[in-house]
């Protein structure tokens, strides 16, 4: 984005342009909302906020992806004022709002080149990317994590989506080279360093063009599962439980959730101490294994995303998985760095003998978290 068009929208110059990333979910999947460990990356791919502070309480939004006329709202805006995109940066506002922040009007526009309903997470990209300009902007000096805790507000109470926290880590706390190990209960990171290049690979990443859909309630009713299954076993979190306790639930549909999340938080440590050691080519039995326990356990994976994972490891991926909270979306793959090509060619003839949209695929490696463009 260029400072012209922000002009071309309101008449003026912004004060600044601002950025965050999506992210790709190495592994841990569906763990943060249970206090367990996951291992994102931030993306290449992300949302610039062109923003300027208004004189008046009067919030004007824009983005290069939905032409139309700017969606108009208060400050003062609360949950259930503004639908649809826009929810994402009113609720940011919203957010900082009940934190006790004074926050003025503003006109802000938005351009982005991460996937929408992929799996990628383009809405914490949105809501970092305005959450970062206007801490600029508003000279609030907060740090990444509670940056991220605010953009997670927005989206958890504001667009009503109950998603764990690690999206909005992610895009904030990034860095180039290193996948961020998170432990969602205590927000303690470290930051892992993953040299893709020097050890002769590539994580190539399969959009399946299959929607990505979370507000129907599926998302829902997996968070709802996992409270049950803990309630049932007497402890606050599965995060606190054994594959040994999971086993004693008589719900074969909560033994079976709690489950993937146990054996998903054992496979995160595995591959964060497999990549302090530099044996990042040795994860992937374990990408693989997450897909089949996302896929049988926690069902939330797609006839897409299996049919990318299969051919895939059959065409000489090292591992692969979906990615993100699943019913669609993306699938992410460990693969030498010289057989990208060929595998892509793989999972399109596949994709052409089904039934199913024209995939979208790219290599890509841990890149920087939000921050200022200029």
């Amino acid at each position: 984005m260029e400072k012209a068009e922000f002009v071309d929208t309101y008449g003026r110059e912004p004060e600044g342009l601002w950025f965050a990333p999506g992210r790709v979910n190495l592994i841990g999947e569906h763990t943060d909302y249970n206090d367990g460990f996951v291992l994102p990356f931030a993306l290449p791919q992300r949302t610039v906020a062109a923003a300027a502070l208004r004189d008046d309480d009067r919030v004007r939004v824009s983005s290069a992806q939905q032409p139309a006329d700017p969606v108009c709202f208060r400050a003062s805006t609360q949950p259930g004022d503004v639908p649809g995109w826009a929810a994402y940066a009113a609720g940011v506002v919203w957010a900082l709002t009940a934190r006790g922040h004074d926050v003025p009007g503003l006109d802000l526009l938005v351009d982005s080149d991460v996937p929408p309903g992929a799996g990628l997470s383009s809405s914490a990209s949105l809501e970092c990317a305005v959450a970062v300009a206007l801490d600029d902007l508003l000279g609030l000096h907060l740090d990444p994590v509670e940056l991220a805790l605010i953009a997670q507000q927005a989206e958890n109470d504001y667009v009503s989506v109950p998603c764990g926290v690690m999206d909005q880590m992610a895009s904030m706390l990034g860095r180039r080279g290193h996948v961020l190990f998170l432990d969602a209960r205590s927000l303690d990171v470290e930051h892992v360093p993953c040299p893709l290049e020097e050890a002769g690979l590539s994580l190539l990443v399969v959009d399946t063009r299959a929607p990505h859909r979370l507000v129907d309630g599926e998302y829902a009713d997996r968070r709802r599962s996992c409270e049950q299954a803990a309630a049932a076993l007497g402890i606050g979190s599965l995060r606190d439980s054994t594959l040994d306790q999971a086993q004693s639930l008589e719900d074969d549909r909560l033994r079976r959730r709690a489950r993937h999340v146990i054996s998903e938080n054992a496979r995160v440590l595995e591959v964060v101490g497999l990549l302090r050691q530099g044996r990042i080519a040795e994860t992937g039995p374990q990408l693989t294994a997450s897909h089949v326990s996302l896929r049988d356990e926690y069902e939330v994976s797609s006839p897409e995303q299996d049919v990318a994972v299969d051919t895939l490891l059959a065409a000489g991926a090292l591992g692969a998985r979906m990615t993100g909270a699943g019913f669609g979306g993306c699938v992410v793959a460990l693969v030498e760095a010289g057989a990208a090509d060929a595998i892509t060619e793989q999972v399109m003839r596949a994709f052409a003998e089904k039934p199913f949209d024209h995939p979208v695929t790219f290599v890509t490696s841990p890149a920087p978290g939000a921050g200022r463009l200029r």
